[in-house]
């Protein structure tokens, strides 16, 4: 095989908890996945020549060792001794640095893409053991549908498939680090933190209302005071019929869930009148894989 093309999808978080800060800095979390039927795409060709070559139709992504893409195909051609070279065409069109896993999801098609592509005979646990070194929702990002995840975001438990519904995707005009929401979150001063366990149970019995009563994420607490746009966002779509709206990850894209899909296409018009957000989409969730 000498030419792949992979779709590489985005994720929100329907509930997201930080349960303590580790002593080597990262902090453990439990969080329940979802892919979204977003995604980007990307293109892999086999070269003769031992190089690493990407480009994007982004102009202001790096495509050099700083990108996650060329971390996870260096890491793998540095284990298996792979001498021929790989030209990525990544066609970008998840938000970026918006907390779903835009750059998470790319890395992890580079893992599926090269396994295939080179024939490793790598299992998906064994890809997953080599993805977290690239980055802690790479993991999920290769496993995909509806999963809870633990540890730094490594120990994935995969469950049913969310309760259908529609979902609107707002990204504002911010960049948001994520870095810099979890060095400014005070655990401590966190009140009340998401119902993990009850979400589990609502997405095993199928119930929607369950899940939407229990979206939660204790990072709005740091994202949200710095940036009131995100809870503009959040109380627009909530009075535009949203059954519950959520900042996904560390933001700012914010997320809204309906069961009537042509209310939720009058919300979308609605908020892109407003100018709240620059980016908006309306989506499902997925059921597969992230890649496919």
């Amino acid at each position: 095989m000498d030419r792949l093309t992979l779709k590489a999808m985005a994720k929100i978080n329907l509930g997201l908890d930080v349960v303590r800060r580790r002593e080597d800095g990262y902090h453990e979390v439990r969080m329940i996945m979802q892919t979204v039927n977003l995604y980007d795409r990307l293109t892999f060709e086999k070269k003769k020549e031992d190089t690493l070559q990407m480009e994007t139709n982004m102009k202001k992504l790096p495509t050099d060792g700083s990108n996650l893409i060329i971390r996870a195909a260096s890491l793998l051609k540095e284990e298996f001794g792979i001498r021929e070279g790989l030209a990525v065409r990544l066609e970008k069109r998840i938000p970026v640095a918006a907390g779903m896993a835009g750059g998470s999801t790319d890395a992890a098609a580079v893992f599926v893409a090269m396994n295939r592509m080179f024939g490793l005979g790598l299992t998906q646990e064994e890809l997953c053991e080599r993805a977290v070194k690239i980055g802690a929702d790479v993991p999920y990002c290769i496993q995909g549908g509806t999963a809870l995840s633990e540890g730094i975001g490594e120990k994935l438990t995969a469950l049913p498939a969310a309760p259908d519904c529609h979902v609107i995707v707002a990204k504002p005009s911010i960049h948001v680090s994520t870095k810099w929401v979890y060095q400014n979150l005070h655990l401590e001063n966190v009140k009340e933190h998401p119902d993990i366990d009850g979400m589990v149970e609502s997405i095993r019995e199928g119930e929607l209302s369950g899940v939407v009563n229990r979206l939660s994420n204790v990072l709005e607490t740091v994202t949200v005071p710095k940036y009131p746009v995100i809870a503009q966002i959040r109380e627009f779509l909530v009075n535009n019929g949203a059954l519950g709206a959520l900042m996904s990850g560390s933001g700012p894209t914010v997320f809204a869930l309906y069961d009537d899909g042509q209310k939720a296409q009058r919300a979308l018009e609605e908020l892109k009148k407003t100018k709240l957000a620059a980016q908006s989409f309306l989506t499902s969730f997925a059921e597969h894989t992230c890649i496919e």
